[in-house]
């Protein structure tokens, strides 16, 4: 993994149990599984270009 980029950030969020469990089943059906945190970033980059907010 190595060091983050320098151009981010942290961002601590707090979920339940149940948004727990779905971002984790919905990890192991991914080839890489990927981190919590990976398909935390993945889906919101997603979700912000389908947006247009940032490019992905």
């Amino acid at each position: 993994m190595g060091r983050p980029p320098r151009d981010t950030a942290p961002v601590t969020i707090r979920m339940d149990q149940s948004m727990l469990k779905a971002i984790d089943d919905y990890r192991r059906e991914q080839e890489d599984l990927p981190s919590r945190p990976e398909v935390v970033r993945q889906v919101m980059e997603e979700w912000l270009a389908t947006r247009g907010r940032v490019g992905g």
